[in-house]
């Protein structure tokens, strides 16, 4: 009984975050005519109304966000081209990391360092899982295997806390950049406010899913290593 209750909770954890996030920005993705314009458009006059003009609003098949090294907001097709809350609230989001990027936040940046070491570290980790049967046979030492085990579980491991630590710069891009962006500059309504909050908050919650989904890896990996 208390082995099927942890894997509900364990269950809920790792799908919780992603089930929100997908649910929120889902719902608030029908075309809305009373907005002037797409997420795309609104990405495009906010950077040209905070005099980044150089920072280029691109189209992306890898997911929403902001690229400090080629300086530019990729947003997927739908929230490019679309009128819809997600769309203009996922915009304002991806903005407000351009924002914090030209005014040099220090969390910002130790959070861009920090994800790309991450993500050479995932890669190597996956590198490593997959040679370890390879090295432990041909070294016929198992402790060879286990050193190169705890080197991969701790690439991973290192991925997952990276993702946790960027919550405040999500949060910021959201809540501290894009809402008042939004409602001060009457882009949205009172009556949109509220949606717009969740989705939002489902923005800044995409890398909580992700850390959790390299959990789910790590532990993905273990039990295939243990057959």
């Amino acid at each position: 009984m208390f082995f099927i209750l942890f894997l509900i909770l364990f269950a809920l954890l790792i799908f919780g975050p992603q089930y929100y996030v997908r649910h929120v920005l889902k719902k608030y993705s029908t075309i809305h005519e009373r907005l002037p314009g797409s997420g795309g458009e609104l990405a495009r006059h906010l950077l040209d109304r905070f005099s980044l003009s150089e920072v280029k609003v691109e189209l992306t098949e890898q997911g929403d966000h902001y690229d400090p090294i080629t300086k530019a907001v990729r947003l997927s097709q739908s929230n490019l081209e679309d009128r819809s809350l997600t769309a203009i609230a996922v915009a304002a989001h991806e903005v407000g990391h351009a924002l914090q990027d030209a005014d040099s936040d220090p969390m910002f940046e130790v959070r861009s360092r920090m994800i790309r070491v991450a993500r050479i570290a995932e890669k190597a980790g996956a590198v490593a899982m997959f040679a370890i049967p390879v090295l432990t046979l041909l070294s016929r030492s198992p402790v060879l295997g286990l050193v190169t085990l705890v080197l991969a579980v701790g690439s991973f491991l290192g991925a997952t806390l990276v993702h946790l630590v960027t919550l405040p710069v999500e949060w910021d891009a959201s809540f501290g950049r894009a809402l008042p962006i939004l409602t001060q500059g009457e882009y949205i309504n009172k009556k949109e406010t509220r949606a717009v909050k969740q989705i939002l908050r489902a923005a800044a919650l995409t890398y909580v899913a992700a850390s959790l989904t390299s959990l789910l890896n790590l532990s993905r990996w273990i039990a295939i290593l243990r057959r």
